[in-house]
C-alpha cells in the first residue's frame, strides 16, 4: 500500500473520522486530509505522533514506517537527480 493508504488504514483501524484523527495526533484536519490524499508526506514529528497513536491502540506501525521511508528515499533521490541535472 502507498503511504497515504497506510495512513487511512490506521485512522480507520482506530474508528476515527479525519477530524477526530487530527485531534488525537495533534495536527490540523487539513494536514490529515493532505496526508491521506498524498499531497504531502508526514515530517518526523508527525511520524512520531502517528507511532504514538498506533502504540496506544495496538495498531501495527511498521507498514506506515516502511512506506514513509520508501517515499522519503524516493524524494531524496529525485532531488539529488535534479541537482545533478542542474549542475551538468
Amino acid at each position: 500500500m502507498s503511504l497515504s493508504d497506510e495512513i487511512i488504514f490506521i485512522r480507520k483501524k482506530g474508528y476515527c473520522t479525519q477530524v477526530e484523527f487530527a485531534e488525537r495526533i495533534g495536527v490540523s484536519f487539513s494536514t490529515v486530509n493532505r496526508l491521506e490524499t498524498g499531497k504531502m508526506s508526514p515530517n518526523v514529528s508527525t511520524m512520531k505522533r502517528l507511532k504514538a497513536y498506533c502504540d496506544a491502540l495496538n495498531i501495527e506501525f511498521c507498514n506506515v514506517e516502511k512506506a514513509w521511508l520508501e517515499k522519503t528515499s524516493d524524494h531524496a533521490e529525485s532531488n539529488a537527480n535534479k541537482k545533478y541535472l542542474l549542475l551538468s
